[in-house]
């Protein structure tokens, strides 16, 4: 398990980073006139870089099975480290949006593969737990990037903060080459069983069953996604979604524009920026937390508690607290935003079986997405017309519908499996009918 984690734990390190560095440098790209960068025009292009993540997902989510989840997870690291050249070298706003869609490519495909093969390595009843824990390093990426912003952005510019993104595709990719193993359920699918049974027995896994393993070819496919909508999982399904999109609108919208809505709340430019490395590093101890906790008592309750209490600490945002006071609620939003998300990815495990993982975690994932593209592109419309403030009223409500959707889960489910047995039922019981007609 050891290995697999660690090497997850690396590339969703320079995912957080990847992510997180737009929003630690947009206040300087906003103060550069040669760039020609606009509040409306930053917020498009934040929304280009997660419509591109909702494309990566979905698509990783779903070729991962037939290609194999190392390859693919490979070419994503590198799709988003050359992409952060592009940006490094753009002149225009347009050039600089296109290079921050191809890194969404990148990144979306990313999250989702880690995620599954970082539950499917995972010590039984430690999935949640195992799950907090690769999350941690997407919010120390996301303090690295917020230390670049700070150090580098304001000495020698913005450019080069992006230059250390395309660090992964030298440091990330050959040890993802040559450590990470593959999926046994895939390797299975592939038609190598004995290699699957030989990975399974290095990881102390149960080996993996036909049943277990995803199905293989563009039928397989299709049928994993069909798969999602089966009677015990179609009304699960679609409140995963919908409690994703909250997460990761809450996500995406506070990791692009926390600098700048408190800047425009009026907080200095080094505090602004600062407060993106405090709700970072919340989010390190929010995902240890949410782990154990969800572990205990089950990640669909401990996200629902989450995303109530991402909600508060929003409207708290909203009035211009005294600096301290203000580290302390945003610190404490940390703790409960970016986990409250995670937890939603972690309540899949008790829905979908092991064969839909992927597919499971690659649609909540993507569909999700959409809140990812709305949140920036939001916080951007609103920056422009210099309601700022509202800013943190909508995030409140997406919060607020984020615990509804993902406390209704389980009575779906429940909901879904009764309607199946009593389907099954009737099934079994239709040839007597008939006999006794």
């Amino acid at each position: 398990m050891l290995p697999v984690l660690a090497l997850c734990w690396l590339a969703v390190f320079f995912d957080g980073m990847d992510v997180n560095i737009y929003g630690a440098v947009m206040p300087h790209m906003l103060d550069d006139p040669g760039l020609g960068l606009t509040p409306a025009s930053a917020g498009t292009i934040g929304s280009w870089t997660t419509f591109g993540m909702l494309i990566g997902a979905l698509v990783a989510g779903n070729i991962t099975d037939w290609l194999g989840r190392r390859p693919v997870l490979i070419v994503s690291v590198t799709l988003f480290s050359i992409a952060s050249a592009v940006c490094a070298t753009a002149g225009s706003p347009a050039l600089f949006g296109t290079g921050r869609f191809i890194a969404g490519l990148g990144l979306g495909g990313l999250m989702p593969l880690c995620l599954a093969m970082v539950m499917e390595f995972a010590p039984p009843r430690r999935a949640a737990l195992t799950t907090g824990l690769l999350m941690t390093s997407y919010h120390f990426g996301g303090m690295a990037a917020t230390g670049l912003g700070l150090t580098v952005a304001p000495s020698v510019g913005w450019r080069w903060v992006f230059w250390a993104g395309v660090l992964p595709a030298a440091i990330v990719v050959p040890l993802l080459y040559k450590v990470l193993p593959e999926s046994p359920g895939v390797l299975l699918a592939r038609g190598e069983p004995d290699r699957a049974d030989a990975v399974a027995d290095r990881f102390g896994l149960p080996r993996p069953t036909p049943v277990e393993a995803p199905a293989s070819g563009a039928k397989g496919r299709f049928d994993a996604v069909l798969a999602l909508f089966r009677p015990e999982s179609r009304w699960a399904t679609p409140l995963l979604w919908l409690a994703s999109f909250c997460g990761l609108l809450l996500v995406y919208g506070v990791s692009t524009w926390l600098p700048q809505l408190m800047r425009a709340s009026g907080y200095g430019l080094t505090s602004s920026v600062s407060f993106l490395l405090v709700i970072n590093a919340g989010g390190i101890v929010g995902m240890l937390i949410a782990g154990r906790t969800a572990d205990r008592f089950g990640a669909v309750k401990v996200s629902a508690i989450w995303f109530l209490l991402t909600a508060t600490g929003a409207l708290l945002l909203k009035s211009h607290l005294p600096l301290g006071i203000t580290y302390v609620v945003v610190a404490f939003t940390g703790v409960w935003l970016f986990s409250a998300q995670v937890m939603v990815y972690a309540a899949t495990n008790t829905v979908y079986r092991g064969s839909e993982r992927a597919a499971g975690l690659g649609w909540v994932t993507g569909v999700g997405r959409t809140g990812a593209v709305l949140g920036p592109w939001m916080g951007g419309a609103l920056a422009q017309g210099g309601n700022e403030s509202w800013g943190f009223t909508a995030f409140a409500l997406a919060g607020l519908l984020g615990a509804i959707a993902v406390s209704l889960v389980p009575l779906a489910a429940r909901l879904g499996s009764h309607g199946a047995g009593a389907s099954a039922r009737a099934v079994k019981a239709s040839p007597v009918t008939a006999a006794d007609g």
